[in-house]
């Protein structure tokens, strides 16, 4: 007989509303009741992950590529384990909600000593621990629960960042009325005033503008304006990049397309195209050590035109409260308007594969993978040698690229890749991950061959933590690590078989393997045997970069 609905029931409605179809998470007895509400839903399913930390990454990784994403632990321990991946989501402006089962209202209330907690009758230490990583939070209450978790969803929605929800396993039983209009966005509208002033302020600049280039962000993805500026440079003929984290925006392999910009470390082609032009119109941009090889980028205000989500900047002026949408509508029309047919420098050739068959190195390795790559693909690419070889692949339309290079959390691919396969279950997942990184979380390689998934997984095996080697200590033995047989790990993870492995150490062997596990409906781990200091030139600069200011 089903129970009458309550608060769980409501949260759940919600969940739906925002685009999740899933709950990760690890199961903890004070979030048990609600679980059985999670298993009774027609709409959530539930998502077990091996353990918090993975469950944090895998949300977060499906945030990425549906908008949105719910994560579930409980009191004290599982929240803590979880906090690292909250505040990576929260760095890089991802929606994960954090629903935390906590003990009891009366317990908390009597301040007994309960497990998971300090043992000192206190239980608000965790809650104030996720404040700085979360952009609202709410301890849920008989009386307050569905108008904090509306409050809480709709600032999550509005900023694009993680919220916190604690819910006492007794509120979550609690009657609740279903909400009668659907959790939605609420828009902004700019001053009619504001907006005027930021049109002239542009146009003045542009109209005079003899080459103007055009750089864009990972806020362009999380604030939903791909489209938008594939449109703009469809109809106006300028040159455009991306940053690391913006990858995927563009069609990659398409006119005007120049690369990834990363401050002096960009290709000539790419630092010439943006540099170098009149005006710069860069859109949702972060300019991080990674991303700009140590805030090497030259990008003067004088010569910018800047669109943040909530603000846009003209020269050295910002208008506020001018949403990122309208922005980028009055700057592409503007740019339709004034910017004809420009001189550009020639762009550098895209990786082509070679024939000839030789040893892996880091150089041959991404020009053997390229022509693997296909429109529609998610790839993830993990901290380190991965993400920075990864920045030299031209991509084709529709492809997810994600990446976590403010943030860092080595690891994170693997368990987000399970994530990103949950929310895109028809799409090819592509992971990339060193082996020091996959050693953090390769328990969810179980998960994924418990739910019949089939990603390819390419683990590049230099024998230990080479970004870290780059950067100081290449002979250290704290930049080592155990060496695993990692062709074998995925029979030990499961009992069904559903995987095929391969270990290469050659280009032709590489390609051969990568043309068998194309339409491949097993997972597919490839261990790439790589040298041990060998890394992509990007990286290379931004690590020189990183030392130098470590021993400034």
């Amino acid at each position: 007989m089903r129970t009458p609905y309550c608060v769980a029931d409501y949260l759940l409605e919600r969940l739906k509303h925002c685009g999740a179809e899933h709950l990760f998470g690890v199961p903890g007895d004070y979030n048990l009741q609600f679980l059985d509400h999670v298993i009774d839903s027609p709409d959530i399913r539930w998502v077990g992950c091996a353990n918090e930390l993975n469950a944090a990454y895998a949300a977060d990784g499906y945030a990425r590529c549906k908008g949105f994403s719910a994560l579930l632990t409980t009191f004290g321990v599982g929240e803590l384990s979880a906090m690292n991946g909250i505040a990576g989501s929260f760095a890089e402006y991802v929606p994960v909600l954090h629903i935390v089962g906590a003990p009891g209202s009366a317990a908390q209330q009597k301040g007994e000593l309960l497990h998971h907690t300090l043992g000192d009758g206190e239980f608000r230490h965790f809650y104030r621990m996720s404040e700085p990583v979360t952009v609202a939070q709410a301890i849920l209450t008989e009386q307050n629960a569905c108008y904090e978790i509306d409050r809480v969803l709709s600032i999550m929605l509005r900023e694009r960042r993680p919220g916190y929800l604690m819910l006492p396993a007794d509120v979550a039983k609690k009657p609740a009325t279903p909400p009668v209009n659907a959790l939605t966005e609420r828009t902004s509208h700019a001053d009619s005033t504001c907006l005027k002033a930021f049109r002239d302020a542009a146009e003045s600049r542009l109209a005079s503008s003899k080459r103007t280039a055009l750089l864009a962000d990972f806020l362009v993805l999380r604030y939903g304006l791909k489209d938008q500026l594939q449109k703009w440079v469809k109809e106006t003929p300028m040159a455009h990049a991306t940053m690391l984290m913006g990858k995927g925006i563009f069609d990659e392999r398409q006119p005007g397309f120049y690369g990834t910009y990363s401050g002096s470390a960009s290709g000539e082609g790419v630092k010439e195209a943006i540099e170098e032009a009149d005006m710069i119109i860069c859109v949702g941009t972060r300019f991080t050590d990674t991303l700009t090889a140590g805030f090497t980028h030259h990008l003067p205000a004088a010569k910018t035109i800047e669109i943040q989500p909530h603000a846009a900047r003209v020269g050295e002026r910002w208008f506020t409260g001018i949403p990122m949408a309208k922005a980028v509508e009055i700057l592409s029309a503007l740019c339709k308007q004034h910017i004809t047919r420009q001189g550009t420098p020639a762009r550098q050739a895209p990786l082509t594969h070679r024939h000839q068959d030789e040893t892996l190195t880091q150089e041959n390795f991404w020009h053997t993978l390229q022509p693997f790559i296909r429109p529609g693909d998610v790839i993830l690419a993990d901290q380190g040698t991965s993400a920075f070889g990864a920045a030299a692949l031209r991509l084709p339309t529709d492809v997810n690229f994600i990446v976590q290079p403010l943030w860092g959390s080595i690891g994170y691919t693997l368990a987000a890749a399970f994530g990103a396969q949950t929310a895109c279950p028809d799409r090819r997942v592509i992971v990339l991950t060193g082996d020091g990184a996959a050693q953090l979380t390769i328990q969810e390689m179980g998960s994924m061959l418990r739910d019949q998934q089939h990603p390819v997984i390419l683990v590049l095996n230099n024998e230990g933590y080479t970004v870290e080697r780059a950067i100081h200590g290449p002979k250290q033995r704290y930049n080592d690590i155990a060496l695993w047989n990692w062709t074998q790990i995925p029979q030990a993870l499961s009992q069904n078989g559903q995987a095929e492995c391969w270990r290469v150490s050659e280009t032709g062997q590489l390609a051969e393997i990568l043309e068998k596990v194309a339409h491949s409906e097993k997972l597919s781990l490839i261990e790439v045997m790589l040298p041990k200091e060998d890394i992509p030139p990007l990286l290379s600069a931004i690590t020189q970069a990183l030392e130098a200011r470590n021993n400034a």
